[in-house]
């Protein structure tokens, strides 16, 4: 048992943003099963601050929803098959892009998945309410066929087909179901595959929205450091002109100076004529 645990615990620290992600949604199927699962109906009951409700008066209030709801799942096949599709997306996708990327499609996607579900109900006059990171996962997948369509994949018991003969499926699967059941989740699915297109195509013009992401983090993590850090206090004082040691005005000489400043003085007084032989042998010494 411990060794499974020591396992687990290295994936998840030696592990990419997106097995963190795997973990993370894990963890929360976990929480929900002891707070929101209904043993009497088998089902689960989330509150309205949990999962994105197309009701305005509700969304509006709580804008959060928008994408706490992508980590929340109805179900533990629902949540099996979502973390099995994002670890297949997602070891394609960081093939050519960086974790940055990644989690900037995965967020900006949820929530533009969840604004345009919000918006179709409204305008379809429906009330419902979703969870899953269906919605994202899509948009890492379709990122990466749009970006590298005819890259081959080995699939168990079919063998290599081309990526875009897969999200193709899915896509399709989605479609024929829009309007039979979970209308508001395939909604989101298409949403989500749609912003990942969309990526790919401003990325390859020199646009990366995952930017938006990458720089609102930075921006968070650097104003909590600044914060936690101890600031430099500058105490402020009336300006004083400094008391200093007072320096005597007598100026030290080395004696040959002070011999040199005698013999001068005493020519000043009394004329070249009054030094001695060794003063004006002196004098005569020091000016070479």
């Amino acid at each position: 048992m411990s060794s499974i645990l020591d396992d687990l615990k290295a994936q998840y620290k030696f592990g990419g943003i997106a097995q963190k992600l795997i973990f993370w949604n894990i963890a929360v199927f976990l929480v929900s099963l002891l707070f929101f699962y209904q043993f009497n109906t088998g089902s689960f009951n989330f509150p309205d601050w949990i999962a994105l409700s197309s009701e305005t008066n509700v969304f509006i209030f709580k804008p959060w929803t928008l994408l706490i709801y992508s980590f929340f799942h109805d179900g533990f096949g629902h949540l099996f098959f979502n973390m099995m599709v994002l670890n297949f997306s997602s070891q394609l996708f960081l093939t050519f892009f960086n974790q940055k990327q990644w989690l900037g499609v995965y967020i900006l996607s949820a929530i533009f998945a969840g604004i345009v579900f919000v918006l179709s109900y409204y305008f379809l006059n429906l009330n419902a309410s979703i969870v899953g990171a269906s919605a994202a996962i899509m948009a890492i997948l379709v990122a990466t066929t749009t970006y590298s369509p005819l890259m081959n994949v080995r699939l168990l018991l079919i063998g290599n087909v081309k990526l875009w003969h897969i999200t193709m499926v899915i896509l399709v699967i989605d479609l024929m179901q829009i309007r039979m059941d979970n209308t508001g989740g395939h909604i989101a699915h298409l949403a989500g595959a749609f912003f990942g297109f969309v990526y790919v195509k401003l990325l390859e013009n020199g646009t990366d929205l995952s930017a938006i992401v990458s720089n609102s983090i930075n921006f968070f993590v650097n104003l909590f450091s600044a914060s936690r850090s101890t600031p430099f206090k500058k105490v402020h004082k009336n300006y004083k002109k400094p008391i200093g040691r007072v320096v005597s005005k007598i100026i030290t000489k080395d004696r040959k100076q002070q011999q040199v400043d005698e013999i001068l003085d005493k020519i000043s007084r009394s004329g070249y004529d009054s030094l001695s032989k060794d003063e004006k042998d002196f004098l005569f010494q020091s000016g070479k």
